[in-house]
């Protein structure tokens, strides 16, 4: 496989836990649901530890990092509180993410034309103790610069409003993506991208030479209901390899 096309797949496994604390105790395992992706070709594990804990928790977080090799990708608020928590943890990146206590899921990018003076010592410390960066953002070169000048490592673009559009108006929501996925690799940013993607439109995506990372997870674990969650992850690798013209195994 050529190295320098390569698309990384990072593997959300937060609704493992979300179906856990719908019963309660302690199966699922969102740790087994980590190790499982591994095997299946997984690059990464991103969990999103929410201030209601609504899905992974806490132990879950310390699980993940003490026992799988794969990087750690923890979303999280900016708040003091979970910064506190990935100073303690020390995930391989933290991505910043928006949180509403109401939402079903996260709704939209980060904000943070307001939250710049906040933002610069919360970014700074967690680089001090080297924490990569990552903020969620819609594709808006007003954020990117903003993102520059915080000094972020990374920028995944939020892709949930093109998930969501038909047709002609998903294809301009392309359009921006590509546009600024290319501005904000230009500038020296690392290039991630998520949200809503699937089997059927994860490929144009996938194209984006740019962007060095996708991160799914809803998706795939309810794929798994149907086809087992390792199938369902190597049938996602499959089709980003084939996007990117690699061969597959």
């Amino acid at each position: 496989m050529g190295k320098n096309n390569y698309l990384r797949l990072g593997v959300n496994i937060d609704h493992v836990a979300t179906l856990r604390n719908a019963r309660g105790g302690i199966h699922p395992e969102p740790l087994r649901a980590a190790l499982i992706a591994k095997k299946a070709g997984a690059d990464g594990i991103t969990a999103h530890l929410r201030e209601d804990r609504r899905h992974v928790s806490d132990q879950d977080i310390i699980d993940l990092k003490n026992n799988i090799e794969l990087p750690l990708n923890l979303e999280m608020a900016a708040t003091d509180e979970m910064l506190e928590i990935a100073l303690k943890t020390r995930p391989n990146a933290a991505c910043i993410v928006p949180e509403k206590r109401e939402e079903i899921t996260t709704e939209g990018g980060l904000d943070i034309t307001k939250l710049q003076d906040m933002l610069y010592h919360f970014i700074k410390k967690l680089k001090e103790e080297q924490i990569r960066v990552s903020l969620f953002l819609e594709p808006d070169m007003g954020m990117i610069n903003i993102a520059k000048e915080l000094d972020a490592d990374i920028i995944e673009f939020h892709t949930g409003k093109y998930a969501n559009l038909k047709q002609e108006e998903q294809s301009r929501e392309l359009e921006k993506i590509v546009k600024m996925t290319k501005y904000a690799h230009s500038l020296g940013i690392e290039c991630h991208a998520g949200h809503g993607l699937t089997y059927e439109n994860v490929e144009d995506i996938a194209r984006i030479d740019e962007l060095k990372e996708l991160n799914i997870g809803h998706f795939l674990i309810g794929e798994a209901l149907f086809l087992g969650l390792d199938k369902a992850i190597v049938r996602m690798r499959n089709i980003i390899d084939n996007s990117r013209n690699l061969k597959v195994a």
